[in-house]
């Protein structure tokens, strides 16, 4: 009684905007762009630094596995390594397994 009804109107059509689609996408666009350059890349990066590291492993290198053991590298095979960690002791491991290839003389300074 005291508040009257209001009643909706119907809109006017609009103009179809032939920029509205591309101005809807570039929030999306801007955004895979960002994730490219914060997260992906990067990530290629590491791996193609990774994988040369693997090709130009040898024997006598020493190194630091990504569970922390370090190492003098006996043998080379196609996708394992021996690594000597004290006198007459060797494992095997996975050759993505190796993090770093530490300078000589690392092992004799720890």
């Amino acid at each position: 009684m005291l508040i009257s009804n209001a009643f909706a109107q119907a809109a006017p059509a609009a103009a179809q905007d032939p920029m509205s689609t591309f101005t809807g996408l570039l929030p999306m666009i801007l955004m895979f762009i960002v994730l490219w350059f914060l997260m992906i890349r990067p990530q290629m990066k590491r791996a193609k630094e990774h994988k040369a590291l693997l090709e130009g492993l040898q024997k006598n290198d020493e190194v630091l596995t990504q569970g922390g053991i370090v190492g003098k590298v006996t043998q080379i095979s196609d996708g394992y390594v021996h690594v000597e960690v004290a006198p007459n002791t060797q494992i095997v491991v996975q050759k993505q397994s190796i993090g770093a290839v530490l300078p000589k003389g690392t092992l004799k300074s720890i």
